[in-house]
Order: structure tokens, then C-alpha cells, then sequence
């Protein structure tokens, strides 16, 4: 990309203030973190309900980047920086890619539908690119910025491009058609996604074909509802001729019938009819989405005149699509993000800003990267770029494998370079891994999750997933119940509620929340320990821990006339001034917290006394998710008022004030005061059923089945023969037991586990290291993944089975099960 700003000022109808026009751009940016920033970035300030990028120019300037697209200049940046003011930046980003789109004029396919739109489009990348340069989506990059940042990546060296597109609701598609403008429409499966945004099905899939309105051609799968949906809509656009390419399993006048299909182990062998003639073709899977997902792939090709054998040959090569980056730990005190599956210079960008902001304290940043593929640079431009954009992102080693980036090892420093993955592994053990966040990064074929496994912490096969796109989601979602200048500050206590508290706090930190939250200071310790930048407040502070605590400059909560004195008086012993303390005031709760009888002593004690400082003045609410109770709620936040403004008179201070957690934030708007404090809201978990389906599920436990075996009617399973089997009964061991996590009391029939979709009931006692479970109905083998909990059965389900509260399961889950992180 090479776009000189001064072209941009009538393209977004901006009105321009700055010093200079005669620049040229090469990157756009909306993330005011990424290290890829620079003088030739512009910097596009979005601004939200949840976030304001606004707020982060004057810091932005003040690291070389000049030039910006904002709705405002913020104070103290004027004149300081080229400025395109607009009426509104999202609107400004996807008129500047439906701009640079319309600079090539090359062959698009766009896809949309409900599922299955990133599997299909990263098929067709792999079944296409022998024959094409291609650019598509990063990832899932299919929402309203991640398809301008999408279209925004293309360069002169590409013939084909493939983009998604996904949609929540209506009016939404016309901006996506308008910078993708694809001429092959790639309709996927229509099933239940979003549907909330939507009317019916029929308005769902009327929106979704908007994409479609200036596309010759539009691939689908035949049914009565889209045939009929597609009548009106070519009718309605009739200014363009218009071929619909169809494919079906049951309708015999579809332009590929499918006539067979036969499903084996990890295969099916299907028989297709294409223009009279019968075809076979394998497809390397069995379940009905990748089979489905396949054939949209086959139909493309088809319609792109492949042959039959060139059809086979590539097929038969097709591989699980692995859509998302994780972190695990590894060896030696490692960290590693498993991004094994592709390599492409889009992608890499994105990896390398995760890898940013998921880095431990004082770790060198190592990068495993493979030869990349599908730039559309020549190498040595390409090599240049990636040099500089790794130079850029201050990494500590690179190695490289393969025989082109060994070619090009002048272009990086401090590297070293493997001809193939083999000759790496050969040399594993000499490299000295050691405390380090390393980001595996590779083309497919170079079997990059080889060097994973070695470099991974072994553990059992239970793992707790982390999803911290949903966290992200989640925390934007009561960020936007927010009145303007509220604070916000993050519980991450008790292991971020079984989550993990490190790598969530790192992500709060990347979001800019305002104070993190931990029991005790042993966990803040531990934070800061893994270099956590933002204050963080200590809830329940033991006397014996406030030296830790001054030494690690965590702020402490006072919840009483003692422990005042107590941390008074070492303050004093160490000549502190202005510490900062937070003070608690029992309205009600009765938990910890000076009460109405104590404040004028608490007063008395404070007055005068400059080794502490007042940061903030909070309390708890005891109901604040029960409407039963809200008028003691009203009554705790009036005695809180009163309190806390007497506190505030009489000391002459301006603390911040907090009592809402996370019910309160959206039962209690009117009292979020100057900060609300989030809990378990942020790890998708609501008590209000209405609220639960706008969040999204962050955790998901899963193992896998460790045997299977049949037993006779008659036969008993289990610690105490509780259960014994009326009939011959198929039984699958799971690698997970109470001491994991799972209650005892969720076994005997009770609770379930989900095993290919289908339910699975827990049969007889939960032991310690294994459960058991009935899979008679279920086509399943040893070594299939198995939920335990995540989407289905929920953490609220089990919790109402077991009359008990979510955060005791999340919390309840062994740290001896590894977390595994991803986006």
C-alpha cells in the first residue's frame, strides 16, 4: 500500500488540518498499541459505545505516528500531528477501503452466510493458490472493520482475492458490499447465528444476499426458502445478468447433484452429476459441516472449470481449519502461542501484535516463523518487509525455516535459520528455550505442530479453554452500560474465577480498564511479578502482608479502625507519603467495612495524616441481583451516600467512590458513582437471564475419552455399583474427576457431558481422576474430544443442578488443569 494523503481528503470528504499533505501512506491502523505504528501509519480514531481511540492521539504523536483520521482533535494535539476530521471514523475506514478497492480490478469471490464462511474461504485459498495470488480475510476478519482492514491489505501483485463477510443484523451488508464488491457469491450454510438480529430466516437471508447485487454469479446450496429469497432478489436487481450456480443432496435439477454419499471412519466418498456426467470424489472428513463446507469448494471450482483429477488430487490434501491463536505454557518457563497453521504476511501482523500483548515480564520475545507463502511481494520485498516489521516489534531471536527464508536470513537479526523442520527438531535441544513468549508461526506443510508439542509443558488432556475474543466482548459489553468518565476496575481474584489471572489481566491491561481487583496480595504479587503495569487493589489484605504489599505497591483496602493503625504505623516506619488506601464502609453487607459507629474514629484517625492517601471510598451491595430485595439495595447506596459524603467533607478529599459489581452496573445505574467494579459479568456469566444471551460464554472444559467398553445388562459401574445397567450398555472414561473440579453430586445420572453435540449422562460416582459416561447412542472411539462444560452444559445449568452459584464451579476447577488461551 503506497496512498498519499493528500488524495484522501475528498475521498472522505474530511476537512484537513496539518502541516504537510505530501505524504504517503503505507499502513492503516485503528490499534493504539500495536508496535507497528510509525510516521507512515494513519491512524484511524474509532469511536464507540465501549471505547474512544480519541484518548490515545496524544500518546500516539508522541511515538512518531503524524497522521490521523479522528472526529475531533483532542486537546493539547493541535498542531502537533496532520489531522483528516471526519464526521465518522467507521464510516471514514470503510470508504477508504471501498476507495483502495476500487484501485484493482482483479477477480473477488465474497462469502457469506451463517456458518462456515472461514473454513470455506481458507479451502478455497489452499484448493486456488497453486494458480492465483491470493488475498483473503485474516482469520475471521468479516465484521464491519475487519473487512475494510481486509480489502485494505491488497497489493499490486494480486489476482484473486477472497473475503468474507458476516452480518448481526439488518442494514449492515450494504457497507461490506460496498468495499468487497465480489464478482463470485459464495453462499454458505444458513442456520441459527444471529438470529436475535433478525425478523425471521427470510429477512436473515435477504440481508446476507445483499452482498450479492453486482455479482455475475452466486454459488448456494438449493432449498425452497433461499430459492425463493434468490427469486425476488434477482428480480429486484435486474440491472446486472446474473447465473445461479446451485448444488443439492436432494433436488435432482441443482447444477451439481450430489448422488451418493458414503461415510467412513475419517473420509466420505461422495458421487457427484455435473453437466450430465457422474464424478467420485473423497473428502478427507465425516461430519456434515466440513462435508458441506467441502462441497461449496467443489462447486466453486466446478464453476471455475477445474477438471476432475486436478478436483481429486487437491481435495484429498485438505486439512482442519485452525482459526485461532493460543497460548500454553511450555518448557523452561516458557510461554508459547501456537499459530502452526499459517504463514501468510496478513496474518502475521496480527500474531505479532498478540504476541505483544500476551509477553511475560522480563521474557525475550522469540518468533518461529516458516517460509511465508501468498504475499504477493516478490521475495526480497517481502523478506524486507517482514525484517522490518519483526525490527519493528522489537523481537529478541527469529528462526527461520525453510530454504527461502534461509535465503533471506540477511533481511533479520539475531536469527538463525533450518533448511526444514526436521533439521530445527534436530537441533531443539542445543537452542537453549528458556524463559521466553515464543510465536510458532508456519505454513501447513511445514508440520510447525511438531515443534509445539515439543515445546509445550506436558500435562494430562484436560484443559480449561480460555476464548479472550469473548472476554474482550464481554468487558465492551458493561463497558457501553457506562455513563461518560466512569472507571472501570476488573475482579481478577481467585485465579481470575478459575480462568486464570495472569493472561486475563494482560488482556485488561491491553483494554486500558482502569484498576484490577485480587483477593489477597498474594495474587496481586503475582501480577506484578508477571508485569503488570496497572494499579491493583487488595480486597482483603491480612496485617502480615502490608509490608508485601508497600514493597509491591499494591493499594490496600482499610476495612477497620486496627488495621488502619496497623498500616499506619509501618508506613510511617518506612516514610511513605501519600500511599494510596481504600477505604471500606459497611452499608449493609456485613462482611468487612467500617460501619457508622466508627467513623468519626476512622476521621479522627486520618486527619492530619500525610503517609496515606484516600484513593477511593467503596462498599458492597449484598442483593443487587435479586429484585426482591432492591429496596435494600436503595438503602445500602443512600447510607453509602451519606457515609462516604461525610467521610469526603470531613477529610477534604475527592476520592474515587464504587459500590456497584456486576448486577449493580446494570440494575443500578444511577449509582455507579466514579468507578463499578466487574466480576464474574466479565468471564460471561449473568444472573439475570435476559442479560445472559447478550454475553458469551469465555471457558470452556474439555478432555477426551480415555477407553470404551460394553457391558452386559447386570453389570455395575463405579465406586459403589450406583449405577448397574439394564441393558448392554456402551460406556466411554473421561480423564476428569472431583479433583479437577467436578462435584460428586454432578455424577449418577444428574449431570452430562457433550460428546460429538449429543448428551451424554454421567453414569455412577464421579471418582477422584475419572468419570464415566453412557455413549450406547453415540458413534464414538477413544482419544474424541468431550465438553464438560462451556456453551453446553452451561456453568449456570450445573450450578442449578447442583443448588449452587457458577462462580463456586469455575472456581472449583483444579489448577492442575491447563489453561489454554486463545483468539
Amino acid at each position: 500500500m503506497s496512498i498519499n494523503l493528500k488524495s484522501l481528503i475528498p475521498v472522505l470528504n474530511a476537512e484537513w488540518t496539518g502541516s504537510e499533505t505530501d505524504i504517503f501512506i503505507n499502513h492503516i491502523s485503528i490499534d493504539s498499541r500495536s508496535l507497528q505504528n510509525g510516521s507512515e501509519t494513519l491512524f484511524i480514531a474509532l469511536s464507540g459505545v465501549n471505547n474512544d481511540a480519541h484518548l490515545y492521539i496524544e500518546e500516539l504523536i508522541a511515538h512518531g505516528v503524524q497522521n490521523f483520521v479522528v472526529q475531533y482533535i483532542p486537546e493539547n494535539c493541535a498542531g502537533k500531528a496532520n489531522f483528516l476530521v471526519v464526521k465518522n471514523t467507521l464510516k471514514a475506514l470503510q470508504e477508504l477501503a471501498g476507495y483502495y478497492r476500487n484501485l484493482f480490478d482483479f477477480p473477488i469471490i465474497g462469502l457469506t452466510g451463517s456458518n462456515g464462511k472461514t473454513i470455506v474461504k481458507e479451502w478455497l485459498n489452499f484448493l486456488l493458490s497453486p494458480d492465483f495470488n491470493i488475498i483473503r480475510s485474516p482469520k475471521s476478519y468479516n465484521s464491519q472493520v475487519g473487512v475494510p482492514l481486509s480489502v485494505l491489505a491488497i497489493n499490486e501483485k494480486h489476482n484473486l482475492g477472497i473475503f468474507e463477510a458476516g452480518i448481526s443484523t439488518v442494514n449492515e451488508m450494504v457497507n461490506l458490499q460496498k468495499i468487497i464488491k465480489p464478482t463470485t457469491g459464495v453462499l454458505t450454510n444458513i442456520g441459527s447465528a444471529h438470529d436475535e438480529g433478525f425478523l425471521n430466516l427470510v429477512q436473515k437471508i435477504d440481508e446476507k444476499l445483499i452482498l450479492f447485487k453486482d455479482c455475475p454469479v452466486i454459488i448456494y446450496q438449493k432449498n425452497e426458502i433461499v430459492d425463493s429469497c434468490l427469486s425476488q432478489f434477482v428480480a429486484e436487481y435486474m440491472m446486472h445478468p446474473r447465473t445461479l450456480f446451485s448444488w443439492s443432496f436432494i433436488d435432482t435439477s441443482a447444477d451439481v447433484f450430489i448422488l451418493k454419499k458414503e461415510n467412513k471412519s475419517d473420509s466420505t466418498h461422495i458421487q457427484y452429476q455435473y453437466k450430465g456426467e457422474t464424478f467420485d470424489l473423497e473428502i478427507p472428513f465425516s461430519d456434515t459441516a466440513s462435508i458441506e463446507n467441502a462441497i461449496s469448494c467443489l462447486v466453486v471450482l466446478l464453476y471455475l472449470k477445474y477438471d476432475s483429477e486436478t478436483i481429486q488430487n487437491r481435495f484429498a490434501r485438505l486439512y482442519p481449519v485452525q482459526m485461532r491463536l493460543e497460548v500454553k505454557n511450555g518448557i523452561n518457563n516458557c510461554s508459547i502461542i501456537d499459530d502452526s497453521y499459517s504463514s501468510d504476511f496478513e496474518s502475521l501482523t496480527i500474531a505479532l501484535d498478540f504476541l505483544e500483548s500476551q509477553k511475560k515480564k522480563n521474557a525475550s520475545k522469540t518468533i518461529i516463523l516458516s517460509d511465508i507463502v501468498q504475499s504477493g511481494f516478490s521475495n526480497e520485498e517481502l523478506y524486507t518487509k517482514v525484517g522490518q516489521l519483526i525490527t519493528d516489534n522489537k523481537i529478541n531471536r527469529v528462526i527461520g525455516i525453510g530454504t527461502t527464508i534461509s535465503a533471506f536470513k540477511s533481511k533479520f537479526s539475531n536469527v538463525i535459520t533450518f533448511q526444514n523442520t526436521a533439521e530445527f527438531i534436530a537441533e531443539i535441544e542445543n537452542l537453549n528455550f528458556e524463559n521466553e513468549t515464543i510465536l510458532i508461526k508456519g505454513a501447513r506443510s511445514f508440520q510447525f505442530e511438531e515443534i509445539v508439542s515439543l515445546l509445550e509443558e506436558k500435562t494430562h488432556e484436560t484443559v480449561l479453554e480460555i476464548n479472550l475474543n469473548s472476554i474482550s466482548y464481554n468487558l465492551n459489553y458493561f463497558k457501553s452500560k457506562l455513563a461518560n468518565n466512569v472507571k472501570l476496575m476488573v475482579m481478577v481474584k481467585a485465579f481470575g474465577y478459575g480462568n486464570g489471572g495472569l493472561e486475563i489481566a494482560k488482556l485488561l491491561e491491553h483494554h486500558k480498564v482502569d484498576y484490577l481487583g485480587v483477593a489477597f496480595a498474594d495474587e496481586g504479587i503475582s501480577l506484578k511479578n508477571g508485569g503488570i503495569k496497572l494499579p491493583i487493589m487488595v480486597l482483603n489484605p491480612e496485617s502480615t502482608s502490608f509490608p508485601s504489599i508497600i514493597q509491591y505497591n499494591l493499594e490496600p483496602e482499610i476495612y477497620s479502625v486496627k488495621g488502619l493503625k496497623a498500616f499506619l504505623k509501618i508506613a510511617r516506619e518506612k516514610n511513605l507519603k501519600d500511599f494510596p488506601i481504600h477505604i471500606k464502609l459497611d452499608t449493609g453487607m456485613h462482611r468487612l467495612g467500617f460501619e457508622e459507629n466508627t467513623l468519626d474514629e476512622l476521621i479522627q484517625t486520618l486527619k492530619g495524616n500525610s503517609t496515606v492517601k484516600v484513593k477511593s471510598v467503596l462498599s458492597h451491595l449484598a442483593t443487587s441481583d435479586e429484585a426482591r430485595h432492591f429496596d435494600f439495595v436503595h438503602s445500602q447506596i443512600n447510607l453509602f451516600e451519606r457515609l462516604s459524603s461525610k467521610l469526603i467533607s470531613e477529610l477534604n478529599i475527592n476520592p474515587i467512590r464504587h459500590i456497584l459489581n456486576t448486577s449493580g452496573i446494570s440494575n443500578f445505574p444511577d449509582a455507579q458513582y466514579n468507578m463499578v467494579r466487574l466480576g464474574i459479568g466479565l468471564y460471561g456469566v449473568s444472573n439475570d437471564p435476559a442479560e445472559q444471551k447478550y454475553l458469551e460464554n469465555v471457558g470452556t472444559l474439555k478432555s477426551i475419552i480415555s477407553q470404551v467398553r460394553t457391558i452386559p445388562a447386570g453389570d455395575s459401574v463405579g465406586y459403589g455399583r450406583r449405577f448397574m445397567a439394564e441393558k448392554e450398555t456402551k460406556i466411554a472414561t473421561i480423564p476428569i474427576g472431583y479433583a479437577d473440579g467436578i462435584s460428586r453430586l454432578w455424577g449418577n445420572l444428574v449431570g452430562y457431558v457433550v460428546i460429538k453435540n449429543q448428551k451424554a449422562s454421567i453414569v455412577g460416582n464421579v471418582c477422584m481422576d475419572m468419570l464415566m459416561v453412557d455413549v450406547s447412542h453415540i458413534d464414538c472411539k477413544e482419544g474424541d474430544s468431550v465438553i464438560i462444560f462451556g456453551e453446553s452444559p452451561t456453568v449456570i445449568e450445573m450450578a442449578a443442578a447442583l443448588k449452587t452459584i457458577p462462580y463456586e464451579i469455575m472456581t472449583s476447577i483444579s489448577q492442575r488443569v491447563k489453561r489454554v488461551f486463545f483468539r
